[in-house]
């Protein structure tokens, strides 16, 4: 896993899974799959709390709630490009950020995941926050082997 900044705003991330394309794209559109990975460690994202409409102009919303507390913490972006399962697009209307991902068949049922991030807030930069992002990366690679282990591969 790399993770870079670029530009003052923008990052970038690239993350290879030990699943195929297709599912790794579909996990990240379907919210039977979503809630159980989005969202840094330390907080869920209930089934019922994410919203996903998947092409362009549709809505992409989710309310992780914090584990300790239970502060919620809204997301919502405007679906710009789908291209399944290569590319998603989407932009927060609140922030101005738009996340590309990027989904790259590696063969052997990997597959390289690039995330870049542009218009990223002040906020969003800071170590804390991304160590929060790259966890969630890691609780995605966790769902991913639970699927595979399921599966019988």
């Amino acid at each position: 896993m790399t993770n870079q900044k670029t530009d003052a705003g923008v990052l970038t991330f690239t993350r290879v899974f030990d699943a195929p394309r297709e599912l790794v794209f579909r996990c990240m559109i379907e919210p039977e799959h979503l809630t159980h990975f989005w969202g840094p460690i330390g907080v869920s994202t209930p089934l019922e709390g994410i919203r996903v409409d998947a092409r362009p102009g549709g809505i992409f919303e989710t309310v992780m709630v914090n584990d300790g507390d239970g502060s919620r913490y809204r997301m919502r972006a405007e679906y710009v490009e789908i291209v399944e399962p290569q590319r998603l697009v989407w932009t927060d209307p609140d922030t101005g950020m738009t996340v590309t991902s990027t989904f790259v068949d590696l063969g052997d049922a990997r597959t390289e995941v690039r995330i870049r991030q542009t218009n990223v807030p002040e906020s969003f930069r800071g170590a804390e926050a991304q160590a929060g992002f790259l966890s969630s990366l890691d609780r995605f690679a966790s769902y991913l082997q639970t699927l595979s282990t399921a599966s019988g591969r």
